[in-house]
């Protein structure tokens, strides 16, 4: 399994143990409130039926789902305008950074960004020098505990997934964007637990990250951006030997 996605898998399982419950629920219903500009139904709007189970699976109230929507809507005359904008730049050890935000003020976020990444050893870049680099894809995350993993990988496979990754007991399941909620359902109707499904951006390739300095440097980076209020989604091209990883993201 590559590094990036083992990184995401031990992301998700810290914060599953000690994340900040009201700074979650805020910045899911963030997502929520971006999704809903373009349609508050989310029958008729996918990327909104995604915002809305994303925040499910963390127990997001469904009155703090309501409010987030009318946001987006424009049915809370009051809000804040929550604007999406992503900034590209690069952290320690060449490693390419993609940073998606979700900000009601950009003249904040640009800055703070900036001085983050001037701090931990990286830079921000100009629009455009390493999208390039990432593709959006589905991801699904299956349970895997209990399991033959050759008999849910061809499961998988015949469910219709692009690709996938092993790692311990979850299976990584890949798609293309516009088919990961109907590979979700087809998975869930073969009886697989899905723990997870998101929208990524997905390396091409990857950077081998060896020494531990610079791993644990890379992590510390990538954890406060994922803790900044106004980051929702930070992808990057890194790939370390789980041994290092495990460490640099325990220390």
């Amino acid at each position: 399994m590559s590094g990036h996605s083992k990184w995401h898998s031990i992301k998700h399982k810290k914060g599953a143990a000690d994340a900040k419950r009201g700074a979650l629920f805020t910045k899911l219903a963030k997502v929520i409130t971006v999704a809903a500009k373009t349609g508050g139904d989310p029958e008729m709007n996918p990327g909104l039926r995604l915002a809305i189970d994303k925040a499910k699976e963390s127990n997001v109230p469904q009155a703090n789902i309501k409010r987030a929507i009318q946001r987006g809507t424009g049915e809370l005359k009051d809000a804040a305008v929550i604007e999406a904008l992503t900034y590209e730049g690069y952290g320690p050890g060449g490693v390419a950074l993609l940073i998606n935000c979700l900000t009601d003020n950009r003249k904040r976020t640009a800055p703070a960004l900036r001085h983050l990444l001037s701090k931990y050893g990286g830079n921000l870049g100009e629009a455009g020098c390493v999208a390039w680099m990432f593709n959006r894809r589905g991801v699904i995350t299956v349970a895997g505990e209990g399991k033959n993993l050759d008999e849910l990988s061809l499961a998988v496979i015949d469910a219709g997934a692009q690709d996938m990754e092993t790692n311990e007991d979850e299976l990584t399941v890949y798609s293309k964007p516009t088919e990961l909620t109907k590979l979700k359902k087809e998975l869930e109707q073969r009886g697989l637990k899905v723990l997870r499904s998101e929208l990524l951006w997905v390396p091409k390739e990857t950077v081998k990250i060896e020494d531990p300095a610079v791993a644990k440097k890379l992590m510390t980076l990538l954890e406060i951006l994922e803790d900044d209020e106004d980051v929702d989604e930070v992808s990057a091209n890194f790939d370390i030997p789980d041994q290092i990883l495990s460490q640099a993201m325990t220390d």
